[in-house]
């Protein structure tokens, strides 16, 4: 799970400096302002390449029985592509670099997770979930690296992302190879799957696609408007500090995820740290719509963001521990990333919707809204249910 949580931690490098700072800068360069509408058409085609990536080769990976050869060729393919986006001139040609980057991305994350529920059992998909909130952390310590302009040149910034993203990956499939359990990819036929996960499963699936969904709604805006939205309480502030509060709450986020993943194997309870972070995630998004100052935007960031990732990460190792068909998982979880990719299509649109008119407050307020309801379709899984050991 240590190589595994760092191959992840890789696999968020890869994208998370890229989409929240150098793509906002390097848009700004290219059009001479902050724009906001750039920024969503980038984002937007962007997240339709990935969404049909993430599938393909899911569905590929299961085929072929062998994940480790399209993450590694995701992994060279996607390096290359995230350097060459630093050299695009012009804004058609970022979009095309950044959809072509996302097919080589998709390559590497979808056959990465997909293996991860090929190696870890059941009974510690909780403490994986922990793990993986190591990945968002070291993204966003990476984005605070890399713009920290006394460490690395406003030139090599790409590049030196491209060099960790190889430096993490490679030791897992290097040394996980043989880590794979027989027993967690055998084929579960159609009759057999009521005895394997028991008569709730699908509607626990469809509960958990649907709050994740909501939930990564307002993940997503904040993920791509954070800079833009501080920058609209305080003009001149740094995209470095930005990085840094980034950085801060995904940090604080690990131990805490930890915990909760550990909490949710011994009690047998992993819905409920969902349901609680959900929650917890509309109360920061309210506090977000009414500051009109840095403090109060900050706490209320924070707290949303803290909630938010320790939701997602503890999400993501439940879903492994849920879909029914081992043969099928790098395909069924290429569906649950749609859960990841569709609401970066919804987001932008939203947002300029929302945001000319109304201010980022009433975007905030409508994400607090998506957050509490992705609360309750959780907490109201039948208890009988909720331990899925069925």
């Amino acid at each position: 799970m240590i190589l595994f949580a760092l191959a992840a931690g890789g696999g968020s490098i890869a994208y998370v400096p890229l989409l929240t700072v150098l793509l906002p800068l390097k848009i700004t360069t290219l059009m001479g302002t902050e724009d906001v509408s750039a920024l969503a058409r980038v984002t937007f085609y962007g997240a339709v390449i990935a969404s049909l990536a993430n599938i393909v080769f899911g569905i590929l990976s299961d085929r072929s029985r062998n994940r480790t050869a399209w993450i590694l060729a995701g992994l060279a393919t996607s390096s290359a592509l995230l350097i060459a986006i630093g050299y695009a001139s012009n804004l058609i040609e970022l979009i095309m670099l950044v959809m072509l980057w996302q097919i080589g991305l998709n390559m590497m994350l979808g056959p990465l997770l997909a293996w991860a529920g090929d190696c870890v059992p059941d009974c510690q998909k909780g403490q994986l979930g922990g793990y993986l909130a190591v990945a968002p952390a070291m993204g966003a310590v990476a984005g605070s690296l890399v713009t920290f302009e006394l460490l690395v040149g406003v030139e090599w910034r790409l590049t030196a992302v491209a060099a960790l993203v190889v430096v993490l990956v490679l030791p897992a499939v290097i040394f996980g190879r043989r880590q794979a359990r027989p027993e967690l990819r055998r084929p579960v036929e159609r009759s057999d799957e009521n005895v394997v996960r028991g008569d709730h499963s699908r509607s626990i699936i469809i509960r958990m696609w649907l709050a994740r969904f909501l939930v990564q709604i307002a993940e997503a805006g904040l993920f791509a408007f954070l800079l833009f939205w501080l920058r609209s309480i305080v003009a001149d502030f740094h995209e470095n500090t930005a990085a840094n509060i980034f950085s801060i709450v995904l940090i604080i986020s690990v131990p805490l995820s930890l915990w909760l993943g550990r909490w949710s194997d011994q009690h047998a309870r992993p819905i409920a740290p969902l349901a609680l972070c959900a929650a917890l995630s509309a109360i920061g998004l309210v506090l977000m719509a009414f500051a009109n100052e840095l403090p109060l935007a900050i706490t209320g960031y924070v707290l949303f963001g803290i909630a938010a990732t320790i939701f997602l990460s503890l999400h993501t190792g439940q879903t492994l521990r849920v879909l029914p068909k081992p043969q099928h998982r790098g395909r069924d979880l290429g569906v649950f990333n749609l859960t990841n990719t569709v609401p970066s299509l919804v987001m932008p649109w939203l947002t300029l919707t929302l945001v000319p008119s109304f201010g980022f407050a009433a975007l905030f307020a409508l994400f607090s809204a998506l957050a509490a309801l992705a609360a309750g379709l959780l907490a109201t899984v039948p208890k009988s249910s909720n331990s899925l050991d069925s």
